[in-house]
């Protein structure tokens, strides 16, 4: 889970590819005869319930744990969960629990640095961090056999990190390397310029992963006492996967985090993004090709919107790719998106030197989706046409992004990861389980209306010659 809890955070969510297969034959299901839709959907929601089963929950000491168990299971991940995101930052100490985190993972009271990099090297353990804008982790991923020392370790670094200078400057002077890369590399400036743009007035707008300005800022002190105030159980949560026994580890649990000062807490989501028009921001450099992003808000995972819109972005990033790159060639590899966040965005993305064609090409493609059009090969004139969106093309984007997806998460880390996204901001950890039974029931109708609801007054940041740019181009767009 080392720093894969950041940013493009993007959907996650951990069964086995057996409950893919599920999952296809029952939108295959869906399309014959009754008696048949109604056993598949028997079937799919007994496989929810069955894997609602395996997921323990309990508090201790106002820690909220879940635990996950998986017989057979050879391997064992872990994270502690530290809620806020960006809220708990500021201007001035943005990047700090990002940072915090980073030197907890080096080293501890009990295991200074070279201890404990023979002693999980000796056992294959990898403790780990990770940030983004919603939320931060402490992780851990171990073998089953090495569990016990393993725990010890990952629980003396999340309590009692030694936070030495020598281990503080050199993360810190790792960090600022980082963060001067970022205005290096075009991708990561344009992300940097992007959130500016759209989190202007927002606590996004705290970065997780902070500035060189505040990172510089920040000592040893900075840290023990942000760890020191960040340290209760009322802003944890503790997600454990693998083949454990719930009971046993809740002793575990209450004889070492469960000893932490409880605090009061209060969980809130984050104010939802607004976007009121179209922009567009140039940033001058001198690169072979232009660098743009347009950003667009979007449901949260707790919104019943989320389900249709999966499947609107889904949709977009295929016409995109198919118009964009293979019928014109104007980029390699232009994108449709959407995020996991707590006040969420979607968005597309395309390199190109002809900036102008390429976007609006993109627009156009967003313009059919809220028609609730697609396009259609007739093969008597032998010319692409128009057609409405049927259920066939949702069926298939349907089975084709949950096969994928589900594919890409059968480790331990990932299920994890997925059961934690949705207890801290996706209204409770069962609803990573109902998000697959909403999203078969995503009609035509429910993506023209998300595509006209979100998709519409795109903030764009562009990074490269401002010559080749014609602003009225991007703010052409439906909506506006």
């Amino acid at each position: 889970m080392k720093n894969g809890t950041h940013r493009v955070s993007k959907a996650r969510s951990y069964l086995l590819s057996a409950f893919c297969l599920l999952l296809t034959v029952s939108f295959a299901a869906a399309q014959t005869a009754r008696p048949q839709a109604a056993v598949s959907v028997q079937d799919f929601q007994n496989v929810i319930a069955r894997q609602a089963a395996l997921v323990s929950e309990f508090d201790v000491n106002g820690l909220k744990v879940l635990v996950k168990r998986r017989e057979g299971s050879l391997t064992v991940a872990a994270g502690l969960f530290i809620r806020g995101g960006s809220e708990n930052l500021t201007p001035q100490n943005a990047g700090v629990e990002a940072f915090m985190l980073n030197v907890a993972s080096e080293a501890s009271a009990s295991y200074p640095r070279e201890r404990m990099r023979k002693e999980m090297s000796r056992m294959g353990t990898v403790i780990g961090e990770g940030a983004n804008y919603d939320y931060s982790v402490l992780s851990m991923t171990s073998t089953r056999p090495n569990f016990d020392r393993s725990w010890d370790i990952f629980v003396d670094a999340a309590l009692h990190p030694s936070f030495t200078k020598e281990d503080v400057a050199r993360v810190q002077s790792q960090i600022l390397a980082a963060l001067s890369n970022d205005a290096d590399e075009p991708d990561s400036y344009l992300q940097r310029l992007q959130d500016r743009v759209a989190y202007t007035g927002h606590p996004y707008l705290n970065n997780p992963e902070g500035t060189a300005e505040s990172i510089s800022r920040l000592t040893v002190e900075d840290l023990r006492a942000y760890h020191q105030k960040i340290m209760q159980t009322s802003r944890l949560l503790l997600v454990i996967v693998g083949d454990l026994d719930a009971a046993q580890l809740k002793l575990r649990i209450a004889a070492s985090f469960g000893k932490m000062p409880r605090g009061d807490y209060k969980p809130q989501a984050p104010p939802p993004l607004s976007f009121t028009a179209s922009t567009v921001e140039v940033t001058s450099r001198e690169l072979p090709t232009n660098y743009v992003q347009g950003l667009f808000t979007a449901p949260p995972l707790t919104s019943p919107d989320i389900y249709p819109m999966r499947v609107a972005a889904s949709l977009l990033r295929d016409r995109v790719f198919e118009e964009v790159r293979v019928k014109r060639n104007l980029s390699y590899a232009p994108n449709a998106f959407l995020n996991s966040q707590g006040a969420n965005v979607g968005g597309i993305y395309v390199t190109a030197v002809d900036a102008n064609q390429a976007v609006r090409v993109m627009l156009d493609e967003i313009a059919l989706l809220q028609r609730g059009q697609t396009h259609r090969f007739d093969p008597e004139t032998e010319r692409m046409g128009l057609r409405p969106i049927q259920q066939d093309d949702i069926n298939a984007q349907v089975a084709v992004f949950l096969t994928t997806y589900y594919i890409g998460q059968e480790t331990n880390s990932a299920q994890a990861g997925e059961l934690a996204q949705y207890e801290l901001i996706g209204g409770g950890w069962r609803n990573s389980l109902a998000f697959l039974e909403r999203l078969r029931t995503v009609t035509p109708a429910d993506v023209q209306r998300v595509a006209q609801k979100y998709m519409r007054n795109i903030r764009f940041v562009v990074l490269g010659n401002p010559s080749q740019i014609d602003k009225t181009i991007f703010t052409g767009q439906p909506g506006n």
